[in-house]
């Protein structure tokens, strides 16, 4: 039988294994320089995420963040292949905007943390994200207004007791 001091250790633990991993452009629940970061796409302000090594001014990763998604990544110390060059990892996922936990799935070596720059840029061509086909169908676009209620013009129908069958 579990005791009541035990229990309490088994949820703490759990709870800060869920909670640890959050993906939000604060940092999640408790963020930390160590923590993911995350970046946001709108349609609107659609992102390009370049990563800049200081030492060579040359970019080691770009990634256009499709609108309605987000880029998430972090940086891992060590585990590179190149102990001077690129001794740290980055894991990284373009996941659906909103997501809070999941697993990075990508990864990458990186240069040392001094090393590294972010540089964000906005595009300025705002390219629509697709309708979800559960959208309902809009009637207030033009081509489905009546005449009447249009550039066109024309009668106005006839006006009808709203209590009539």
């Amino acid at each position: 039988m579990i005791r009541r001091a035990e229990t309490a250790v088994l949820v703490l633990a759990l709870g800060a294994a869920v909670l640890g991993g959050c993906y939000t452009p604060a940092g999640g629940i408790m963020p930390s320089s160590t923590g993911a970061v995350t970046y946001y796409s709108t349609e609107t302000e659609q992102k390009t995420i370049t990563m800049i090594d200081l030492r060579t001014d040359q970019p080691f990763f770009v990634q256009v963040i499709p609108p309605s998604h987000q880029l998430t990544f972090q940086y891992l110390q060590g585990g590179g292949d190149d102990p001077v060059l690129t001794p740290d990892r980055m894991i990284y996922a373009v996941l659906p905007m909103g997501t809070m936990t999941g697993k990075l799935t990508n990864q990458i070596t990186v240069p040392p943390a001094s090393a590294r720059r972010i540089d964000v840029s906005v595009s300025q061509d705002i390219k629509y994200a697709p309708e979800p086909p559960e959208q309902r169908l809009r009637t207030d676009q033009v081509e489905d207004r009546p005449d009447y209620w249009s550039p066109r013009g024309g009668p106005l129908p006839e006006k009808k007791n709203p209590y009539d069958g």
